[in-house]
């Protein structure tokens, strides 16, 4: 999206693990979309574990910039007790449902421990610990880590290389990749209503030919296909599965589409006239002194929802950019933020930027924009993580196409691709990709098989 004197990403943000394995990554290299910095095969090879930079700078709310070293030691543990996760994948034996469950109990243990024993320096550490778990909640696109279950946690894989941005936008990408095929094969802004499978549909004045599969629009335009794939999200299902397919999706389907997560990350982009940031800082992270992520937040949104924003990232390069912060925030208080005006949002990240810096003349921003992904109807968040009560199986299972009888006379009528059909890459761009070259692939597969004579 065009913003201010650059441009902004609404919705994805980086390549994740930018290394010859990710296919985003290879087409983007093939089509010249990357800076030199991506390119450099020691960014290649570095292991980011699917995180942003470290912060350049961490803000405490008592308005002051906190201690390299003391967030430095929180961060460290809270990535050494998350790496710990994966030892459960498989286990038969669990020490918690959650993911959220078992990192407190692992800290709890600790406590005593933290900050060298020194009760204000364990403080501090608890405080940066509730930091992480939000910054946590953006990557897994949760409201809460008690709501991932722990142990398909581990399945989850990030590639190497450090994460990197489309200088010119992720859109350019698909832009390359529409642009290779015949005019009009693309139509946009078509919604479609519902569905429909299992049938015996017919064109008008082509009794010869029928088809299995009509997809009906809200226009009232039609489609009949033999073969469809549905790429729509996670959240989009879970409300309208019942309606969108006619007939219903098979109670296994629908069993995994229930049990899977899906949740809201949003960003909330403020430009400056000036920085008030140094140059060398990437990330402007906030934590709030009094937080632990052993006491319950504050379930009052309205007062309190700024509280989940785990900092800033600055959009570089500030030549193309122009001075501009990227807020993340996950969850329920997210999804309050979409509910505000634009004022409302600027007016509170104005306030909790002047508490943060300790400086109450910052300059107000001179304009906000953010995306609101549980508003968009199409979408209903952001994306897909495997929730306490279900695992990959389910994320397998949603992936399976239909018909489920394998010798069905027309095979592969419904087929299943998107972030959340991928079983260790869901939730990234590369996971979508492939899940639609490998729905593509089912089908490449269909007709170069031999007819049955």
């Amino acid at each position: 999206l065009p913003a201010a004197s650059g441009l902004v990403e609404m919705g994805a943000h980086w390549i994740h693990g930018p290394s010859p394995e990710n296919p985003v990554f290879r087409l983007a290299t093939r089509y010249g979309l990357l800076g030199p910095e991506a390119a450099r095969e020691e960014n290649q090879r570095a292991e980011a574990g699917g995180h942003p930079p470290p912060p350049s700078v961490t803000y405490g709310s008592s308005g002051r910039a906190l201690s390299p070293q003391a967030v430095g030691e929180a961060h460290d543990l809270f990535d050494t007790l998350l790496a710990s996760t994966r030892a459960f994948r498989g286990a038969e034996e669990l020490p918690a449902a959650s993911v959220g469950q078992y990192l407190r109990a692992e800290i709890a243990r600790r406590v005593p421990a933290l900050g060298g024993g020194e009760e204000d320096a364990r403080r501090l550490q608890l405080a940066v610990l509730a930091t992480c778990f939000k910054l946590e909640c953006c990557i897994s696109g949760t409201h809460s880590m008690d709501l991932v279950a722990l142990e398909p946690f581990g399945e989850y894989v990030s590639l190497p290389g450090l994460d990197c941005t489309f200088p010119g936008g992720y859109s350019g990408l698909p832009d390359r990749m529409v642009s290779a095929l015949p005019e009009g094969t693309v139509l946009l802004n078509k919604a479609v209503r519902t569905v429909r499978w299992r049938g015996s549909f017919r064109e008008e004045g082509d009794e010869a030919r029928d088809f299995p599969v009509r997809v009906e629009c809200e226009d009232g335009d039609a489609f009949l296909a033999d073969h469809v794939i549905v790429t729509v999200p996670l959240g989009f299902l879970k409300e309208h599965h019942q309606d969108f397919f006619q007939p219903p999706l098979p109670e296994r389907k629908a069993e995994a589409i229930r049990r899977l997560g899906f949740g809201t990350n949003n960003k909330i982009f403020l430009e400056f006239e000036r920085p008030f940031w140094e140059p060398q800082q990437q990330l402007l992270e906030a934590v709030w002194e009094d937080e632990s992520p052993l006491e319950e937040p504050s379930a009052d949104l309205e007062n309190n929802w700024f509280k989940k924003l785990v900092g800033f990232v600055v959009l570089q390069p500030p030549e193309q950019h122009g001075h501009v912060l990227c807020g993340f925030i996950a969850g329920k208080e997210s999804e309050y933020m979409e509910t505000l005006s634009d004022a409302e949002v600027l007016g509170t990240m104005t306030r909790v930027l002047r508490t943060l810096t300790g400086n109450p003349c910052l300059p107000a921003p001179r304009s906000v924009l953010r995306s609101r992904w549980h508003s968009a109807p199409y979408t209903r968040g952001s994306y897909s993580y495997v929730a306490v009560g279900s695992s990959g199986d389910d994320i397998d299972v949603l992936a399976q196409p239909l018909p489920e009888d394998p010798e069905d006379p027309r095979p592969l009528q419904l087929l299943f691709a998107g972030e959340a059909t991928h079983r260790t890459f869901y939730s990234t761009t590369h996971g979508a990709l492939l899940s639609g070259w490998r729905e593509a692939e089912r089908l490449n597969q269909l007709f170069e098989a031999p007819s049955p004579v």
